[in-house]
């Protein structure tokens, strides 16, 4: 199937590793111009370096990017825009905060949190919008988490901040519907990333290895298995093409069946 994305320029943050980076080499390979950011210059570099041997006739600009600092995206947005004129789509994403009990956080934690996983999305929807409206399209579409589907322990931080992404995805979907932009948010499961892995406990001699491990994780998922980055990046990727206008304010979860509520 033909998406339609070629020519089209994507925008996809925390993209060095996990799901940005499969969600920026599937938009890549089905034609898409695509500028990623993250915070390690070194990883962000090998990253295009990789999409680029990997996608034909597109072009990948990689802009180290801390989504915390306003100054930096706005350039990061302001470099977007000077490179390629329009802009078509944006990805957002970011990593998750710590997991823990409600009481173990403090107020730091809780600022730290807001501005990571929902500042930073209200911050770079406001600067690509104006960019969007001229073209009388676009696609933003938010990486959120399972949890604001089902209830996931410890996740207090993330829940609370994803939910008001959902709630502000929401409202944008209305706001921007007369200017053809589409608002969706994507709620990632149990995927296979850095961040599932390192939420495993050490393996020790003789004990369980990595594999057993994750069969552990996943035993309680319908399909039996830890989902792969690129089966979510496929649904981004739908999302971001014109085959796709007619969903908007949607939350639609990639999680192997885990939530059982039938909606």
């Amino acid at each position: 199937m033909d998406l339609q994305l070629k020519g089209k320029t994507a925008l996809v943050l925390a993209a060095s590793k996990g799901l940005g980076k499969a969600c920026a080499g599937m938009l890549a390979r089905e034609g898409a111009n695509v500028v990623i950011g993250a915070r390690n210059r070194d990883t962000l570099e090998a990253t295009a370096a990789e999409i680029r041997a990997q996608a034909i006739d597109v072009q990948v600009l990689a802009i180290p990017l801390d989504v915390q600092k306003p100054e930096e995206a706005a350039a990061f947005m302001n470099t977007a825009a000077q490179q390629f004129g329009a802009i078509d789509i944006l990805v957002n994403n970011a990593g998750g905060p710590p997991f823990g009990k409600f009481e173990s956080f403090d107020e730091a934690a809780w600022q730290s949190a807001f501005d990571l996983n929902l500042l930073s999305f209200a911050r770079m929807c406001r600067l690509v919008i104006p960019h969007m409206r001229p073209t009388g399209s676009g696609r933003i579409i938010n990486i959120v988490s399972l949890s604001v589907k089902t209830y996931l322990a410890n996740s207090v931080l993330s829940t609370s901040m994803r939910m008001g992404v959902v709630g502000m995805a929401k409202m944008l979907s209305n706001e921007l519907a007369p200017d053809n932009i589409t608002v969706n948010n994507v709620a990632p499961g149990l995927i296979l990333t850095d961040r599932v892995k390192d939420s495993l406990p050490p393996t020790q001699p003789g004990g369980p290895g990595l594999e057993e491990l994750l069969a552990r994780r996943a035993k309680d998922i319908p399909l039996g298995r830890i989902g792969k980055p690129e089966e979510l990046a496929a649904l981004v990727t739908f999302l971001a093409s014109p085959l796709a206008g007619y969903i908007t304010g949607a939350t639609i979860q990639v999680d192997g069946g885990a939530v059982k509520a039938p909606y």
